[in-house]
């Protein structure tokens, strides 16, 4: 029995997550054209139907994201008639994302995107609840040493 190269690209957890990562996002691709959505703006979207009315930067912290790059995807959302963008009355530094009718109304049509990422996967509930389950141990862990902004 020989010993795997532990520098071979196949080897590298960095490169499993990179390419599963890229492959998950194209599958999604075409799921969300039909709802006229991109994927930052799905991810977006998601937080917003679990808590509508966040500010940007509480926005920016749940996705892990700087919320310079959000900024033109909430625009655009915006522009989509999907959200809208409101000044804090008591501090005009913060805004607020609100869902409009048509963007709660878009909930819906994601059930279905949901179902059908599952059965590609073929992992079934149990095995995809591990997945992430796993996935988010180890985000969780990777913050402890200082990497991605939590």
């Amino acid at each position: 029995m020989t010993a795997k190269d532990p520098l071979l690209l196949d080897q590298q957890l960095c490169f499993s997550l990179y390419s599963a990562s890229l492959a998950m996002t194209q599958l999604y691709k075409p799921l969300l054209e039909s709802m006229g959505l991109t994927f930052p703006q799905y991810l977006i979207m998601l937080v917003l139907w679990e808590h509508d009315g966040l500010t940007l930067k509480e926005l920016s912290n749940r996705l892990r994201q700087d919320s310079g790059a959000l900024t033109p995807v909430v625009k655009r959302l915006e522009a989509g008639g999907l959200v809208t963008r409101r000044r804090s009355a008591e501090d005009e530094r913060n805004l607020s994302i609100e869902l409009t009718p048509a963007g709660r109304t878009l909930r819906e049509q994601a059930n279905g995107v949901n179902g059908r990422v599952r059965e590609v996967c073929a992992l079934g509930d149990a095995g995809l609840d591990d997945l992430r389950e796993t996935l988010v141990m180890l985000r969780n862990r990777l913050d402890e040493e200082g990497n991605p902004t939590s």
